[in-house]
Formats: C-alpha cells, sequence, structure tokens
C-alpha cells in the first residue's frame, strides 16, 4: 500500500486513491462533497487533550509532541490503529487527508509512520 499526505483544501484527485480523514474536528468551510473522504478515522487522532496541547505549543515542541502522539498511538489508540490498517489493507492507494497549515510539523506524519510499520 502506497501512504500519501494531502490538505484536505486541495482538490481531491482520481490519483488519492481511498482518501482517509484523520483530524477529530471536521475541516473549517469544507464541504463533504468537496472534500471526497472516504472514511473519517476521528479514533486515531490525537486526544482532545493533546491537540489543544499542541495548538497552544510552539514549534520548537515538535518532537516532544511527536512522541506523545506516537505513545497515543501505541496504547490508547492501538484498536483503532489496528482497525485502521485492516481497513486500509485491500486499497493500493491512501491519501491521508488533513487540515493543518503546517505541513511539516503535524501528526499525520506521525501517524503515516505508524501505519507504515
Amino acid at each position: 500500500m502506497q501512504l500519501l499526505l494531502k490538505r484536505v483544501y486541495d482538490p481531491a484527485e482520481p490519483t488519492d486513491g481511498f482518501r482517509v480523514l484523520v483530524d477529530r474536528l471536521w475541516p473549517r468551510g469544507v464541504s463533504k462533497e468537496r472534500a471526497a473522504i472516504d472514511l473519517w478515522a476521528k479514533d486515531v487522532t490525537p486526544s482532545t487533550e493533546l491537540r489543544k496541547a499542541w495548538h497552544a505549543a510552539s514549534a520548537d515542541e515538535w518532537n516532544k509532541y511527536a512522541v506523545e502522539y506516537r505513545h497515543q498511538l501505541e496504547h490508547e489508540s492501538a484498536p483503532a490503529v489496528a482497525q485502521l490498517r485492516e481497513t486500509l489493507a485491500p486499497h493500493a492507494i491512501v491519501t491521508l487527508v488533513y487540515a493543518s497549515h503546517d505541513t511539516v510539523h503535524n501528526h499525520v506524519r506521525v501517524l503515516m509512520e505508524v501505519l507504515s510499520e
């Protein structure tokens, strides 16, 4: 399976394959039709507490956040991660869709690493 990343604000394309929204909250200003999401995987997103802490933090704290999120994925969210892997397995191309403006320092990069392991 090939995993791709894409912002929800970018146009959906047939080459995206199976599109999975990996944000806990629906992105502002984006209709469901425009988002063209096949699955909304809320259960593998950062907890509300972790999400709020990250939004209040500086980019310098990214590594700390990434470690905490990975821990969450490996423990509290482990059943949801396993279920997501199972759901994605039949798809040759999967695009993880997210709303964050920062394309480098965001939870989707950590999730992608975990799903690739």
